[in-house]
C-alpha cells in the first residue's frame, strides 16, 4: 500500500487541531496497512517474575492470549483492573495468557508491578506502536482539554493471533467475569 498524502498536506502543524488530525490519519493509515499481528514489533516487557523481556507480536502466536490495554500505572481504575486480572489469574490462564499492555515506561511498570503484586507480563508501548494497531490510542476529552490517549480495551486472541473478541471502553467493574464467560465458550 503506498502512503498518498494530499496535495495541501501541512508543512508545518501550527495547531492543536492539525496534531490531532495528523495522528488520526496515521492511526488509520497503520491500521489499513496491516493486520495487528504482521510486522517486526519488538518492544521491551517485565514478565510476572519481574524480569525484564523483549516482547513481539509472535508472542501471541500458539495459544489463546487476554490483551488488554489500561491508560497508566498506579491510577485508580487502571489499579482496579489490574488487581481483578491478578485475583483471577488462576482462572484466566487455565484458558489464556493475559498481557497489560500500557504507554508506561519498563521503570513504571516494574514500580506498579511490585507494588500491586501483579503475576502478568505487562508490556511499555512507550511508542504506542502496539496502541496504533489496535487502534485504541485515541483523542481523548478531560474537562474540555483534549488529548492523545489509551482508550481502556481488551482483546481475545486465538492461537493464531486473530482477534476472536474485543470490549471498547471497558468499564471496570465485572470485565475480568465477561472476559472469563467468553473464554470458557
Amino acid at each position: 500500500m503506498n502512503l498518498i498524502l494530499p496535495s495541501k498536506f501541512p508543512r508545518r502543524l501550527t495547531a492543536a487541531g492539525d496534531f490531532f488530525t495528523l495522528n488520526l490519519f496515521f492511526a488509520l493509515y497503520n491500521s489499513l496497512k496491516y493486520h495487528p499481528l504482521e510486522g517486526k514489533m519488538v518492544l521491551e516487557a517485565i514478565d510476572k517474575n519481574g524480569k525484564e523481556i523483549t516482547f513481539s507480536e509472535k508472542d501471541f502466536v500458539g495459544h489463546r492470549t487476554v490483551l488488554y490495554f489500561y491508560p497508566k500505572d498506579n491510577t485508580s481504575g487502571c489499579t482496579k483492573e489490574a488487581c481483578d486480572f491478578r485475583d483471577n489469574i488462576n482462572r484466566l490462564t487455565a484458558y489464556a495468557d493475559v498481557i497489560g499492555v500500557s504507554p508506561d515506561s519498563i521503570a513504571s511498570h516494574q514500580k506498579f508491578q511490585q507494588k500491586q503484586n501483579l503475576n502478568f507480563t505487562l508490556v511499555a508501548d512507550v511508542e504506542h506502536e502496539l496502541s496504533f494497531k489496535y487502534g485504541v490510542w485515541k483523542e481523548k476529552s478531560m474537562y474540555g482539554r483534549k488529548y492523545m490517549g489509551i482508550e481502556r480495551s481488551t482483546f481475545i486472541l486465538d492461537e493464531k493471533g486473530k482477534i476472536i473478541k474485543e470490549w471498547r471502553k471497558v468499564k471496570v467493574p465485572g470485565h475480568v467475569d465477561e472476559v472469563l464467560a467468553v473464554l470458557k465458550e
